[in-house]
């Protein structure tokens, strides 16, 4: 082999020599004579780092577009686990020279593995989850009372705030990061004929089989966790004003429905506490009813403490739109209406939108901050009663255990 190896690696080198020495000889050809030469690559080695093709080091990965991350955000899934099963139990007898009657000495059998949901705060997604999950089977035990080993258990990591639900029932709410959930029990091992020795049963030939482990089919869902949820129609300026209030940049564009997938962002304060707020995508008329994609929407905002009603002040008449939006919101949860709000009167830097700020505020009793996605106007006042509502809710719930950890 030693030979055949270095044969490969001098024919390797005649041919890197014989094409440096056809670029030397082309370098000094004139461009005429250039190009009748007939380039040749049947004889040529890639091997050599003078014959491979220059890497672009500064190159880098291109951003998925809007469509395709929709490919990969799923907010429901539906999971069959099956917890391992038991080893089964031994049945032998001890045996050694000069002692006919060694008595039993088979182990049990080792415990199967359970399936275990765990909080990872880094996904963000279900998309990850695949339908079957089936834990690690105990292995059966063996002679010399040697019990078999307990299978391994099966971590599923899933995100933060998922409902955890088996024909319509909340099993578990998985709102703390590091929270666990043991979806399926493995089942026990079985006894080896040890175990039943007795005075009346001096040689006991009975082992009984591990268990099953449990079978359930489970429904697995993501209800967005923030402090704060921005409630608007679509192309109201939700995800520009997300922008300008926090380091999230979600997608924009003059269209409807650009965000597709709720956007949490994060705004930070000089005293190091954080606000965290939702951008939902849009809701229109008869969401409830699961128009369009309305109750995926809505189900994202049942967790929010405080609301943001965006608002289009280009719209001739917004105050429609708050109550088309507040009936939504009641129609699918009767407390949402109820929740501490602000109204958020967004392009404000438009013509004419003075006016119908106005009139707004005379339609409605709420509180009212008119901002400008686009200039940044008055955006420090929302931010500053963002935090009001914050330590408001803090205030009042300070004994009240919530989904954040104060």
């Amino acid at each position: 082999m030693s030979t055949l190896r270095m044969i490969f690696r001098l024919r390797t080198l005649v041919e890197d020599l014989r094409f440096c020495r056809a670029l030397i000889f082309r370098q000094n050809l004139g461009p005429e004579s250039q190009k009748n030469l007939i380039p040749c690559h049947c004889h040529l080695s890639t091997s050599n780092s003078l014959c491979a093709k220059p890497r672009d080091l500064t190159r880098r990965k291109r951003d998925l577009s809007e469509k395709k991350l929709t490919r990969h955000f799923v907010d429901q899934r539906r999971v069959r686990v099956l917890g391992g099963s038991g080893g089964n139990g031994a049945s032998c007898f001890h045996s050694e020279p000069r002692k006919e009657y060694g008595g039993p000495d088979g182990g049990d059998g080792g415990n199967g593995g359970h399936v275990i949901f765990k909080v990872d705060p880094n996904i963000k997604s279900l998309s990850a989850i695949v339908p079957v999950y089936q834990g690690n089977h105990g292995e059966p035990g063996r002679s010399g009372n040697c019990f078999g080993r307990n299978g391994e258990h099966i971590y599923v990591g899933v995100p933060l705030g998922t409902l955890i639900k088996e024909d319509g029932m909340v099993l578990a709410d998985l709102s703390q990061p590091g929270e666990q959930f043991v979806a399926a029990h493995g089942g026990a091992g079985g006894k080896g004929n040890r175990f039943f020795l007795s005075n009346e049963n001096r040689a006991p030939m009975v082992a009984t089989p591990g268990d099953p482990g449990d079978e359930r089919v489970l429904q697995l869902e993501i209800k967005t966790m923030a402090h704060a949820g921005m409630v608007g129609f679509p192309n109201a300026g939700k995800s520009s004003l997300l922008r300008l209030l926090s380091n999230a940049r979600p997608a924009v564009a003059p269209y409807p429905f650009t965000t597709l997938n709720p956007h949490v962002g994060i705004i930070n304060y000089r005293d190091y506490e954080q606000v965290s707020v939702a951008d939902i995508p849009g809701i229109i008329e008869g969401a409830h009813q699961n128009r369009g994609l309305g109750i995926s929407f809505l189900r994202h905002i049942e967790r929010c403490l405080f609301l943001l009603y965006v608002l289009d002040l280009s719209h001739p008449e917004p105050w429609t739109q708050l109550q088309s939006l507040q009936y939504e919101l009641k129609q699918f949860d009767d407390s949402l209406p109820s929740r501490p709000h602000v109204i958020v009167a967004n392009k404000i830097d438009l013509p004419q939108s003075r006016e119908t700020l106005e009139q707004l505020r005379q339609k409605t009793e709420s509180k009212i901050i008119a901002v400008s996605a686009l200039t940044g106007e008055n955006a420090e006042e929302l931010i500053l009663h963002l935090r009001e509502l914050y330590d408001k809710y803090r205030t009042d719930h300070k004994d009240r255990k919530t989904y954040f950890n104060w």
